[in-house]
């Protein structure tokens, strides 16, 4: 039996590495059109820009153990086509590769600003390790970075920046940062946290055009912002687009089950390509995460083989900016209420998220037993006293209950 898999990211490299864990005997043909050997993507916003992390410490694992695990790493190659019929996928030089099993890794693509010079070659986004090492060389003491878009990796970013002696100016259309992932207590944390150390914030600033050869961004209201280099990080698109071509179902991602197959038995996604189920909230949606690609990743593995299905586990999320690490469960599903226990003035708080009382999301700040307790409160649909939740003086734990 033959797995082929397309993608040589977290979720490809993973899904190699668990199928042989899961005992998986027969050929694994691994096809990644980058150049590199599968590698971890959230330092590329952080550690690996200032640089503290090295190119062996971004590897998922050392590149001898594909070949030790009889893994038939392929990569600078890029897969055009899926034929069903016969079974194979089609690189670009023509050669085909047959499979048994398929698994689409495909990952997302970054949206690009759709305004006149959007497509300008000097605008700069960070999906890969090509595209930080380009972010990187520019990242001088006291040059400008012009970051569009204030999401994670965008404050992330701004956060890097800065730690390297550089101004940052975030652009953001919406009227605060975090807008379309955050509550708003968090997002007027972090644009407090972000201006106190020296990150220039202009939100409700729709950007119209990209001018000055790609180092300056004109706004709706007329004003022009300068710098050196602009980096444009204003979302994601999943590359679902071999599977549409191939008749595989796909709505805003390939659609997978809890085994992360799709609609052709003989192919799997995972990742942040995949619409995927989310049984806690009786939903679907798409997950872009690292343990959402590993989750996956065992999905398929385990399916592929005939082992038990793991254990299915609740979304969650990580951001690090500064000396801030904010983790994520869950998802603001339904809510009605949100909570806040602590204080963001000493930069230790959470936000619990209920819904008719039930803890549906949370989102902590330099605050590990929170978090840890309302990953629990999720997934045992715990309702709680928001009148406690609230208390500080009342233990995490005793809410568990």
């Amino acid at each position: 039996m033959r797995v082929v898999i397309v993608g040589a990211g977290h979720a490809g490299g993973s899904a190699a590495a668990f199928l042989r864990q899961f005992g998986f005997s027969g050929d694994i043909v691994l096809i990644g059109d980058e150049p590199l050997a599968p590698y971890q993507r959230p330092p590329l916003s952080k550690a690996w820009l200032k640089g503290e992390a090295d190119g062996e410490a971004l590897q998922l694992r050392p590149e001898s153990f594909y070949a030790e695990q009889g893994v038939d790493l392929r990569l600078n190659e890029r897969v055009t086509e899926i034929d069903r019929r016969l079974k194979l996928v089609r690189l670009a030089t023509g050669e085909p590769v047959s499979y048994d099993a398929l698994i689409l890794a495909t990952g997302s693509t970054t949206h690009k600003l759709p305004v006149p010079g959007g497509d300008h070659p000097a605008l700069l986004e960070l999906r890969t390790a090509a595209d930080a090492d380009k972010l990187k060389a520019k990242l001088t003491p006291g040059s400008r970075l012009i970051i569009v878009g204030a999401g994670y990796v965008g404050l992330e970013v701004a956060a890097s920046a800065r730690a390297l002696g550089c101004e940052a100016v975030v652009v953001e259309r919406e009227a605060r940062v975090l807008a379309r992932v955050a509550s708003e207590p968090l997002s007027v944390f972090f644009e407090s946290y972000h201006r106190a150390r020296g990150v220039e914030i202009l939100t409700g600033a729709a950007v119209t055009a990209v001018e000055a050869q790609g180092r300056a961004v004109r706004l709706a209201d007329g004003r022009a912002v300068m710098g050196e280099t602009v980096l444009v990080g204003i979302g994601a698109a999943a590359n679902d687009g071999l599977a549409r071509t191939a008749g595989v179902v796909c709505d805003g991602g390939i659609v997978v089950d809890l085994e992360a197959r799709t609609s052709d038995p003989a192919i799997f996604a995972i990742g942040d390509c995949t619409r995927r189920p989310l049984p806690v909230y009786g939903s679907t949606g798409r997950l872009e995460s690292v343990p959402n690609a590993l989750e996956q990743a065992k999905q398929a593995a385990a399916a592929i083989v005939g082992a038990q299905a793991p254990a299915g586990e609740i979304p969650w999320f990580w951001s690090d900016q500064y000396d801030v690490k904010l983790q994520i469960a869950g998802l603001p599903h339904e809510v009605d209420r949100i909570v806040l226990r602590g204080d963001p003035a000493e930069a230790k708080f959470a936000v619990f998220h209920l819904s008719r009382g039930v803890v549906q999301a949370v989102e902590a700040v330099n605050a590990p037993p929170e978090f840890m307790a309302g990953r629990q409160m999720i997934s045992r649909r715990i309702s709680v006293d928001p009148t406690a939740l609230s208390d500080t003086s009342v233990p995490i734990k005793s809410l568990l209950r």
